[in-house]
């Protein structure tokens, strides 16, 4: 709700003038590997979901997309997208947004690696590649870094995301 260009669609390509439609809803769209091939069903309402509410309904768009059960009504109506392509093995990712939402993320594996600390000693932290891709025909640079930097933060930080949500 902080970056509201973030949960943009691009209108018709050969629409004059170029239009964008935001969306009131936070659909996050999930990359789901599966025997049969990439699927990518959405979380409804993100915005008004519990953590807990959020979990129970990527596990069950999980079991439903490994089955084959998934419903027109799950892959449809995604505003933004999320894959976590590093489980397979991927340091950093090269997403793509598709079907005109603005913005795709991808996180890469984690990994251990040396990294100084306050005292400029050494030490191993784990650390992960996150790849975002916005469509600049109208999500403009600035606002993606600065939607980037947030979700950092919230990623280092989950009490203070927790407290932004339901």
């Amino acid at each position: 709700q902080e970056f509201p260009r973030i949960n943009t669609k691009f209108g018709k390509p050969d629409a004059n003038p170029p239009y964008y439609t935001q969306y009131g809803s936070h659909n996050i769209s999930i990359a789901i590997d599966t025997p049969g091939g990439l699927v990518v069903p959405n979380i409804k309402d993100c915005a008004n979901l519990s953590v807990i509410e959020i979990q129970r309904e990527i596990v069950r768009l999980a079991k439903d997309a490994q089955a084959g059960k998934l419903k027109m009504a799950d892959i449809q109506g995604g505003t933004i997208t999320l894959s976590n392509i590093g489980v397979i093995g991927t340091k950093d990712p090269s997403p793509v947004p598709f079907g005109g939402q603005s913005v795709i993320g991808a996180t890469g594996r984690t990994m251990k690696l040396p990294r100084y600390n306050e005292k400029m000693e050494l030490e191993p932290r784990d650390i992960m590649i996150i790849r975002w891709v916005g469509d600049h025909r109208h999500l403009d640079g600035a606002t993606l870094a600065r939607f980037s930097n947030a979700f950092k933060k919230y990623m280092e930080e989950p009490g203070q995301w927790l407290l932004t949500m339901k």
